[in-house]
C-alpha cells in the first residue's frame, strides 16, 4: 500500500517539525479543496469524544460528515470517520494517489500528521462539514491553516509543556489565539482560561458562547446518561456537541438528534471491554482525574507505564486513592524512552505497592492506562493471549 509506504518514512515526532510549511503548502495548494464548513476541536482533553458525539448528532440529522481524529489505537484508518465508519483501505490509497497528484514532490516534505491531515481534507471533500481534532497546541497546528467555520474548546490543561509553555495562561494563549469568529468554550475550565478566551474573543471580534445545557434538551440528555451510565467527563463532553450542534442547527434539531443518539462510537475512552477491564487512552493529570472519578470509592489494578516527559508523579498522585497496586506493563516504544524505574521510584514515595505486569486477575477491577500506544501494545498482547 502506498499510504503505508510513505507512513513508514516518517517520524510521529513533534519536535521534528517545520511548524510553518504546513501554512506554506496550504497557501500554494489550497485551490484543490473545497471551502466545506469546518469544525475545529482544540484542548487538552476530551476532543475526541466531543468530536465523535457532534458528529453523530449531525450524521443523526441526515449530514454528511467527515471526522478527523488523532492518535489511532490499532491501525492508521481510525484516525478517519467518514459515513459512520472508519475508512477503509481503499478509501485512504485513492486519497493519497489524489494528493501525489496535487502536490507531487513537495509531498515528501510534509511530516506525518501534516500528511495524515491533508488526507483527511481530500477523503471529504463531498462532507457537509468537516470535524477536525487539533494535535498539539492551536496556533502552529496543522489543522488551523484551514478557513473554519467554528471553534470548540475543550478543557485546557497541562500537557505539550515541552512546546506549549510551563504556565496554563501560555498554553490556553496558544490555544485559544487561532479563534473562529464563531466559537464554543467549554465552562469545565480555570477561570483565568475562560477570561482570557473572552478577551482574545473580544479582540478579534469573535462570537465566544460557554457551553451549558438547554433546559429544553435535560430530559432526554439525563436519560441518555443514565442509559449509557456515563461518567463525568463524557457527560461535560456530550454537553458541550450537543451545545455546538444547537449553535449549527437549532434546539429543535438537537433535541431530534439526540433522541436518535446511540452509544459513543469511538475505542479507548474508559472502555469497558469485559467485565472487570476497563482501557482509557488517557495520559496526563486531567485524564487521571476522570478516572478517579469513574472509578470514585473503589479499587482498581492500574496496569500503567508512560513516556518520561509526562508529568507521572500528578497523575500517580490523583489516582492514589483508588489504587490498589500500579502494575507496570513493558512493551516496545521506539521514539519515546518509558518511565519504569521512575514509575517505581514514584510509588515508593507515594507508598503505593509496584510490580511488573504478569496478567490480570479477574477477581478485580483493572484499568489499561497511560497513553494509545500502551493500550495498543496490551490489548493486542491481551486480545492474542485470549
Amino acid at each position: 500500500m502506498k499510504v503505508e509506504n510513505f507512513l513508514a518514512q516518517k517520524s510521529i515526532n513533534y519536535d521534528k517539525i517545520d511548524r510553518f510549511l504546513m501554512f506554506r503548502m496550504y497557501e500554494k495548494y489550497k485551490k484543490y479543496f473545497k471551502n466545506i464548513p469546518i469544525i475545529q476541536l482544540i484542548g487538552t482533553n476530551g476532543k475526541g469524544s466531543t468530536g465523535r458525539y457532534l458528529t453523530q448528532l449531525l450524521e443523526n440529522l441526515n449530514y454528511k460528515i467527515g471526522h478527523y481524529t488523532s492518535p489511532h489505537i490499532f491501525s492508521f484508518n481510525e484516525r478517519f470517520y467518514l459515513d459512520g465508519k472508519i475508512a477503509n483501505d481503499e478509501e485512504l490509497e485513492q486519497a493519497h494517489i489524489r494528493l501525489e497528484e496535487i502536490f507531487k514532490q513537495d509531498l515528501q516534505k510534509l511530516s506525518y500528521f501534516e500528511y495524515a491531515t491533508f488526507l483527511a481534507m481530500i477523503l471529504f471533500q463531498k462532507c457537509d462539514f468537516i470535524v477536525l481534532e487539533a494535535g498539539v497546541g492551536g496556533e502552529y497546528d496543522a489543522t488551523s491553516v484551514f478557513e473554519r467555520r467554528m471553534n470548540i474548546f475543550t478543557r485546557i490543561g497541562f500537557d505539550h509543556v515541552q512546546i506549549l509553555g510551563n504556565s496554563l495562561e501560555d498554553i490556553a494563549r496558544t490555544k485559544l489565539k487561532v479563534m473562529a469568529p464563531i466559537a464554543l468554550i467549554s465552562d469545565e475550565q480555570e477561570q483565568n482560561v475562560l477570561n482570557l478566551a473572552k478577551k482574545i474573543a473580544f479582540l478579534k471580534k469573535a462570537n465566544l458562547q460557554v457551553s451549558s445545557l438547554n433546559p429544553f434538551l435535560k430530559e432526554k440528555f439525563e436519560i441518555y446518561c443514565k442509559k449509557f451510565v456515563l461518567p463525568c467527563f463524557l457527560k461535560h463532553n456530550l454537553k458541550l456537541a450537543l451545545k455546538a450542534c444547537e449553535i449549527l442547527t437549532s434546539q429543535e434539531k438537537t433535541l431530534e438528534a439526540l433522541k436518535k443518539l446511540q452509544e459513543l462510537n469511538l475505542q479507548g475512552r474508559c472502555q469497558e471491554i469485559s467485565p472487570n477491564f476497563f482501557v482509557d487512552v488517557g495520559h496526563n493529570p486531567m485524564a487521571a482525574k476522570a478516572m478517579l472519578d469513574k472509578f470514585q470509592g473503589e479499587k482498581i489494578n492500574l496496569i500503567y507505564n508512560a513516556y518520561l516527559d509526562k508529568d507521572i508523579f500528578q497523575i500517580l498522585n490523583a489516582l492514589k486513592p483508588i489504587i490498589d497496586t500500579i502494575q507496570i506493563y513493558k512493551y516496545k516504544s521506539a521514539e519515546r524512552k518509558l518511565a519504569d524505574d521512575e514509575i517505581y521510584s514514584i510509588a515508593s514515595k507515594l507508598g503505593i505497592q509496584c510490580k511488573e505486569f504478569v496478567k490480570l486477575e479477574e477477581n478485580k477491577k483493572n484499568l489499561v492506562f497511560g497513553s494509545f500506544m500502551l493500550v495498543e501494545n496490551f490489548l493486542k498482547e491481551w486480545c492474542g493471549k485470549k
